[in-house]
């Protein structure tokens, strides 16, 4: 090992930032010196962003500059995109020309909302997948003229868990943009809303798009985007000057380039120790990794996973390169906390999603999560940051 060793870090995300603060932590507990490991992150943005929380009409508490998180901690940063990765040669390389060497890796870079070649959506589709999609179609929404018809209808194509949050959003951004009463319609091409959230959450979930003033289209999927319109397959056009594309996510497709052979999400396989399955000095954590969760769940695209993935993923990353012991990752709890709007929300435990919270109830649980739980200390405190990358459980919340 040389002098110094190196751990990158790709991404800034909910794995991204809590393995480059798990592995300051571990290594400030084995006592390393300063020069023995530096830990850089590389990531396109110089910003953790609260991803979760894009559909919601306020922003602003969204975006924290990595060096508050970073710096107080010795954690390097890297602000670049990265072209691509090397295993055998352990580098990488980013579009700005630059080839960085590591000893050890972790590929935390996420996954993005898939986009088909559809005609017009790369034109006037939006999304909320990042924090500058979300930006932009606020913006968009802004600029509508009160005098055309049809911004005041606005289509979200997609009915997963994004697709309904933003849906159960849009009549109030737009009646404020507006000064009208807005029409928005939810398009899936599932034969019910919320296919993923089970039998139990279903009924929940249409009481509140019913009651938030959404209509719902299933069965079909969209053929084309216009400036002004959203053409269906049933051959219905539908006037709207806001389409919302939230069908379906990937991880990134960095995760093509370790030359093993990944799942129908593009994800890597790793072990329980968050080691990517076939690739020497590589550790995958997030949206790009599919780790077990227990004997019969893979882990999936949540910052309720992807957060304690990055914790272990430092911590192992560092025992992994100095010799010392790793620990498992195993999570025996899954719940699903669905924002509905003004509707309140829906709160579910266990993979078959049971609903045990609805309503306000559950609408002051989700509160607590998009605005404490998921959130790193934000002071610059060194000893409060590294405490909070402990690689230890949290319990589901209540």
């Amino acid at each position: 090992m040389p002098d110094t060793a190196r751990v990158l870090v790709l991404g800034s995300g909910f794995a991204g930032l809590w393995a480059a603060l798990g592995a300051a932590r571990r290594l400030d507990e084995l006592g390393a010196p300063r020069d023995a490991v530096d830990v850089t992150v590389v990531s396109s943005q110089p910003f953790h962003d609260i991803r979760v929380r894009n559909y919601e009409a306020d922003l602003t508490p969204c975006r924290i500059p990595l060096p508050q998180l970073l710096d107080p901690v010795g954690v390097g940063h890297v602000t670049a995109d990265v072209a691509g990765v090397d295993p055998s040669a352990r580098t990488v390389r980013t579009t700005d020309g630059a080839t960085l060497g590591y000893d050890r890796l972790v590929l935390a870079v996420g996954s993005r909302v898939v986009r088909p070649e559809l005609p017009g959506l790369a034109e006037f589709g939006f999304d909320v997948d990042t924090y500058d999609g979300a930006m932009r179609l606020q913006a968009h929404i802004r600029s509508l003229d009160p005098g055309d018809p049809a911004s005041a209808t606005a289509v979200v194509v997609g009915a997963g868990l994004t697709g309904i949050e933003i849906a159960c959003e849009l009549p109030q951004m737009l009646a404020g943009a507006l000064g009208v009463t807005p029409r928005v319609v939810l398009v899936d091409h599932n034969p019910h809303v919320g296919s993923d959230m089970g039998e139990s959450a279903r009924p929940v979930i249409e009481e509140a798009l019913a009651g938030n003033g959404v209509d719902t289209v299933t069965g079909v999927r969209v053929t084309g985007v216009g400036e002004r319109s959203v053409t269906l397959s049933s051959a219905e056009d539908v006037p709207a000057a806001t389409v919302v594309w939230c069908a379906g996510m990937r991880a990134n497709p960095l995760t093509a380039q370790f030359g093993v052979p990944c799942d129908r999400l593009g994800r890597l396989p790793v072990d329980d120790f968050l080691r990517v399955q076939g690739v020497s000095g590589v550790f995958a954590a997030g949206d790009v990794a599919a780790a077990r969760m227990d004997d019969e769940h893979l882990s999936v695209m949540s910052c309720q996973h992807g957060r304690p993935m990055g914790r272990y993923a430092g911590y192992n990353v560092v025992g992994d390169l100095l010799g010392a012991p790793m620990l498992t990752l195993r999570i025996p709890w899954y719940v699903t906390v669905l924002d509905l709007g003004p509707a309140g929300a829906v709160y579910t435990e266990g993979w078959d999603r049971r609903v045990v919270k609805r309503g306000a109830e559950a609408k002051a649980t989700k509160r607590v999560i998009n605005g404490e739980r998921i959130y790193p200390p934000l002071d610059g405190d060194r000893a409060a940051l590294l405490a909070a990358a402990a690689p230890e459980l949290q319990g589901a919340p209540k």
